[in-house]
């Protein structure tokens, strides 16, 4: 329910700490958090998986205030506010828009993260941190469940086509996730034992290592296997503080 206006800080305090941004040992130089600051109160917050134009256009349509994206606008070295980097902020500025982005401590997050919560969803158990940094996770299905079935279940929860190299063997006992870009911890995961990894776009250069290492690698898309956290995290803000929010759905296909 919408209980009218709240608290910008608190809802940002909130969030660092529930995520552990502060302690997160992220990219260099990642930006997680506050990015950009509104007024100061929040009616209604929207969250999605890329801080792009069209995303920023839809928050205001959809009436947020609040924007929470995985990929938000600042990354690596200083970068002057210019050309298309410009427009993305002034836009906010003058909607009167903040933008919270949290990057790898939104993979990682056992509650609200990509990774765990995909796990959840397939009905891993068992599970456990897995792959660089800690952002992944690994478990096993308590009935194995073929490679096809795994595949179509995949499809069926985040709404579009897998890739599937299959290159071990067709009943999937054990499965690791890494969601966005982690094609090369399909090795991590052969070496590990694992049945089969997940992840969201596939690498030429990895694409001999499944067979040869005898691993299933399914790759879901960037995208949709970024979806789950931030629907999480947006369902967490609305239950904490009664907000009114919003997912929104821009899929890149990738």
């Amino acid at each position: 329910c919408d209980t009218g206006a709240m608290n910008l800080e608190e809802i940002v305090m909130y969030q660092n700490d529930l995520l552990r941004v502060a302690e997160f040992d992220d990219y260099p130089n990642a930006l997680n958090g506050l990015q950009l600051e509104n007024s100061g109160t929040v009616d209604r917050a929207a969250a999605a998986v890329d801080g792009c134009e069209r995303v920023l256009k839809m928050a205001v349509d959809a009436g947020a205030d609040l924007l929470i994206v995985h990929h938000g606008l600042f990354w690596g070295s200083p970068l002057a506010i210019s050309g298309m980097h410009k427009k993305r902020v002034k836009y906010l500025l003058e909607k009167d828009i903040s933008l919270y982005a949290s990057h790898l401590p939104l993979d990682a997050h056992q509650e609200v993260g990509n990774n765990w919560g995909l796990a959840r969803i397939l009905g891993l158990s068992d599970l456990q941190i897995f792959g660089s940094k800690g952002i992944g996770v690994k478990g096993i299905f308590p009935n194995p469940i073929t490679l096809r079935d795994l595949a179509n279940q995949i499809e069926k929860e985040l709404g579009e086509s897998v890739l599937v190299h299959a290159g071990g063997k067709l009943e999937i006992s054990s499965l690791g996730i890494i969601s966005g870009g982690a094609a090369w911890h399909v090795a991590n995961a052969a070496n590990e034992g694992l049945d089969a990894f997940i992840t969201g776009e596939p690498l030429h250069e990895v694409f001999y290592e499944t067979f040869e290492r005898n691993i299933n690698a399914i790759y879901a898309g960037h995208y949709m296997t970024e979806t789950v956290g931030v629907k999480l995290l947006e369902e967490k803000i609305k239950l904490e503080f009664g907000l009114a929010t919003q997912f929104i759905l821009l899929p890149t296909g990738l």
